[in-house]
């Protein structure tokens, strides 16, 4: 599908993003390994979320969408933390890499065999990262090339352990917690930069024996989950791309409603303050551990900025829709200690590259980074998505600053975690 973005001047009016992609994969999960029924409101509306629900479906865990008071309510119908059926067939996480990883801890402890398989751009993103914890704490996988899906766990009994995680990745931390859960005795995960902590969160919400602080987290095996009724945050993730829209749209003044404030993830709003937006919080609250509010956003004059080391891991999913807005700042945006960005659902760093380069933007690629020059005018172009959400939904963005419409190919990717994002985005761009 090919989607045309034409300029905008103004990026005005209020709006609502999807549930949090990374806190209703969590909240499906526990759910589903929890005791009784539990209700999810907000829960993602993205392909992602949709492939746990699957995956979770086909290890026998019954899930409706049901209507309550005019709200809209997944319905989980947990079978506690070993009710688990052997699958008939293979489970498909999709694109879904959160999916995958995370599962494979809970998977790691059953006492069945479970193949788990993805789509063309999953089976290239690398699993060892998983599979050595999981290993140290006696899961036995195999994966094509000793890494990559399909990954086929042979479950069974896992013993503690205190895991040291070389990389910042809140994947690795929460697939360990998860094993954790089954394993005997008390896991710990160190990381060497504090990563969102949506699982230490939803873990201590479902009754979990579970300790946290700064960069350790630890849990202790063999605590039963409760059933609860959960409401899903906003994703500050989605509505990145529409901050980014309104600061650099000429004439903005855009509310988005009931947002993720979780300390975790709201970097991202410090790093746009720091380089002059414009930004308020209000009406903020606390739902189930969360912190949720309500985003204004106004035209701003932006600085641009250097992203790296703790900030590069903080921002790691708004990279490539923070590389658009710093060719139109003044200064430029420079990204370092990215090489993450390489191994996403697709090499984040080369494709930002190449379509700020179709715009007529100056690029300079690092292997870890960017360095985009400010003052930059981009100008109508055909854009590639790449089959990546993320690129598909930076580069609308970035259309609305061209000089003319800008055709974006296989523009439905960005229905992996925002199906709304195009019709959301037309209601308050003119």
């Amino acid at each position: 599908m090919i989607e045309s973005v034409s300029p905008a001047r103004t990026v005005s009016g209020a709006i609502s993003v999807p549930g949090d992609k990374s806190i209703s994969h969590r909240f499906a999960m526990l759910t589903s390994i929890a005791e009784g029924e539990s209700r999810i409101r907000n829960y993602s509306t993205g392909a992602d979320c949709r492939s746990t629900l699957s995956c979770m479906a086909r290890l026998g865990i019954r899930h409706e969408v049901a209507e309550k008071e005019g709200r809209t309510e997944l319905i989980v119908h947990g079978k506690g933390i070993h009710g688990l059926q052997p699958p008939n067939e293979s489970l498909d996480a999709g694109n879904s890499g959160s999916t995958i990883r995370m599962l494979s801890g809970i998977l790691a402890a059953q006492p069945f065999r479970t193949t788990l398989v993805g789509d063309e751009s999953l089976s290239r993103r690398p699993m060892r990262r998983i599979m050595k914890p999981l290993a140290e704490m006696g899961a036995r996988i195999n994966a094509t090339d000793e890494q990559f899906p399909p990954l086929t766990i042979e479950g069974g009994p896992l013993h503690a352990i205190t895991y040291e995680s070389p990389i910042a990745s809140a994947q690795v931390k929460s697939c360990v917690l998860l094993a954790g859960l089954y394993a005997e005795g008390e896991t710990t995960v160190r990381e060497p930069v504090q990563t969102r902590d949506h699982t230490e969160i939803a873990l201590r919400e479902l009754g979990a024996d579970i300790s946290v602080s700064r960069r350790e987290v630890r849990v202790r095996g063999g605590a039963s989950l409760e059933a609860k009724s959960l409401v899903v945050p906003g994703d500050i993730s989605s509505a990145a791309f529409f901050l980014v829209a309104a600061l650099a749209a000429r004439e903005s003044d855009l509310v988005i409603a009931n947002v993720g404030l979780n300390p975790t993830r709201t970097a991202l709003l410090d790093f746009l303050k720091s380089i002059g937006a414009s930004l308020k919080i209000l009406n903020v609250e606390i739902a189930n551990g969360e912190l949720i509010g309500n985003i204004q956003v106004k035209s701003s004059k932006i600085q641009g900025g250097l992203i790296e080391r703790e900030m590069t891991a903080a921002l790691i999913d708004e990279i490539p829709v923070l590389a658009v807005l710093g060719a139109t700042s003044e200064s430029g945006l420079v990204v370092k200690d990215a090489a993450e960005l390489r191994v996403k659902e697709t090499d984040r760093i080369q494709t930002v590259a190449d379509n700020l380069k179709r715009m007529g933007a100056k690029v300079i690629v690092h292997q870890d980074g960017l360095e985009i020059p400010g003052k930059q005018s981009l100008h109508a172009a055909e854009l590639e998505s790449y089959g990546d959400h993320r690129i598909a939904m930076a580069f609308a963005v970035a259309a609305l600053s061209a000089d003319g419409p800008c055709n974006i190919r296989d523009s439905e990717a960005a229905s992996v975690s925002f199906p709304e994002f195009y019709d959301t985005l037309r209601e308050i761009a003119h």
